[in-house]
C-alpha cells in the first residue's frame, strides 16, 4: 500500500513528462531543477544524458526532504551529432530537414536518487526513430506553432498535426521524454512502485499499442 503523501519528486517542469509519470498513478510533487545543462566538448550524446540526469537529480538534495528525486534528460543524437533544443526558429527549420527522411537515435538518461540513503540508480535508454519524408512547408506551419521550440531535435512524436515520423524501434514515451516502463522498473527495485504495470495506462495515453512494453518489463523488472 502507498501512501497518499507524495515521497516523489519529479525534476522536470516538463508538461510530457509530468503527464506521463501521473499514468502511473503514484502521488508526486513537481520540482524542476535548475541544474546546468551546458554540453561538453566531444561529449557523446549518450554520456550527456546520463550525466545531466544525475545533475538534475543532485541540484534538489537539498529540498528533498528525505523523498525520491526523479530526474531525466533527453536528446536526439544524429551522424554523431547532438541535437538539443533549437535556439531559434530558423534552428528548429534547419533540424527538421536534417532528420528527414532519416534515421536518428533518441537517448534518454533516467536517474533515480534517494535523498535520504543518497542511493542512486541510473539507466540509459535508446530508440531508433525513422522520420518520414515531409515537406518543407509542413516544416514552417510546424514551426510557427512555436511546438519544437522547446524539444530535442525540434519535434515531438506526439504531435498530431505534423506527425514527422514513419516508423520507430524502441519505447515510444522515451521519444517523450519519460521512457515509463524504464521507470516503473527502478522504482520497483525500491517498493514504491504500483501493482500494476505502465503498459495499458500508457498505450490508452498514446492511441498506441506498444510492442515492446512486456519485453522492456521483463528485462528490466526480472
Amino acid at each position: 500500500m502507498h501512501s497518499t503523501s507524495p515521497h516523489l519528486l519529479l525534476a522536470s517542469g516538463s508538461p510530457r513528462r509530468r503527464d506521463l509519470l501521473t499514468l502511473l498513478g503514484l502521488p508526486f510533487v513537481v520540482q524542476p531543477s535548475a541544474a546546468d545543462e551546458q554540453t561538453l566538448a566531444s561529449e557523446s550524446a549518450f554520456d550527456m544524458v546520463l550525466r545531466l540526469s544525475r545533475a538534475k537529480a543532485q541540484a534538489l538534495l537539498p529540498r528533498a526532504d528525505g523523498k525520491l528525486i526523479l530526474a531525466a534528460d533527453t536528446t536526439v543524437a544524429f551522424r554523431g551529432q547532438v541535437l538539443g533544443k533549437p535556439v531559434d526558429r530558423q534552428d528548429a527549420v534547419l533540424m527538421l530537414r536534417q532528420l528527414r527522411g532519416h534515421t536518428h537515435t533518441v537517448y534518454s538518461g533516467i536517474t533515480l536518487l534517494d535523498s535520504a540513503t543518497g542511493e542512486t540508480r541510473v539507466q540509459l535508454v535508446e530508440s531508433r526513430v525513422v522520420m518520414r519524408q515531409y515537406t518543407d512547408q509542413e516544416i514552417a506551419a510546424y514551426v510557427a506553432t512555436g511546438d519544437p521550440l522547446d524539444k530535442a531535435g525540434s519535434y515531438a512524436i506526439q504531435y498530431a498535426q505534423f506527425r514527422p515520423v514513419a516508423r520507430i524501434s524502441g519505447c515510444y514515451a522515451n521519444v517523450m521524454g519519460l521512457p515509463l516502463c524504464h521507470v516503473y522498473c527502478l522504482l520497483r527495485d525500491l517498493n514504491l512502485a504500483p501493482a500494476e504495470t505502465p503498459q495499458r495506462s500508457c498505450d490508452r495515453f498514446n492511441h498506441r499499442r506498444c510492442r515492446v512494453a512486456r519485453q522492456i518489463l521483463a528485462a528490466h523488472c526480472g
